[in-house]
């Protein structure tokens, strides 16, 4: 029995030793092998909850929810129907390269759902629909820049 616990002890030992040496190095992941012993230490980062933000409203959402009304009555006294962008930034279609789109081509939106999100210095605002409509085109291509005032879905109420 003692040999037991003098083992979870050299063990534990180990660990901490190894996470030390993690720390101070500022490693991600750290791995360990010794006959039947195997230790893997692997940080977890805060970054992670950084890059959420990219579904929480930003600071600049309200400012933004303003100025597409404006958009939208001069689009609408001009023909056709369009959503405009309410500042520069990269245009994407969906939260994540591997995630679905917001919308597509013939979907039907409601007011107040995310359509797209635009990343302006490095923060990813949401795009949100003021009024329910029918997405008949989207018209700038994913991950190229937009220009405030340009116009993004062509729709139809």
């Amino acid at each position: 029995m003692k040999k037991t616990a003098k083992t979870q002890e050299t063990v534990f030992d180990q660990v901490q030793k190894f996470y030390q040496f993690m720390n101070s190095n500022k490693l991600e992941v750290i791995e360990f092998s010794k006959d039947s012993t195997y230790i893997k230490l692997v940080r977890k980062h805060n970054n992670a909850v950084h890059q959420i933000p990219v579904f929480a409203p930003s600071a600049h959402a309200p400012a933004a929810a303003h100025k597409p009304a404006d958009n939208k009555q001069a689009a609408v006294t001009s023909g056709g129907e369009t959503i405009k962008a309410p500042m520069s930034g990269i245009f994407y279609r969906a939260p994540s390269p591997s995630s679905p789109p917001y919308v597509r081509e013939g979907d039907a939106i409601k007011e107040g759902q995310v359509i797209c999100v635009i990343e302006a210095m490095k923060v990813f605002n949401e795009i949100k629909a003021e009024f329910n409509c029918v997405i008949e085109k989207v018209l700038p291509e994913n991950g190229k820049p937009v220009e405030p005032n340009g116009d993004l879905f062509q729709v139809k109420r």
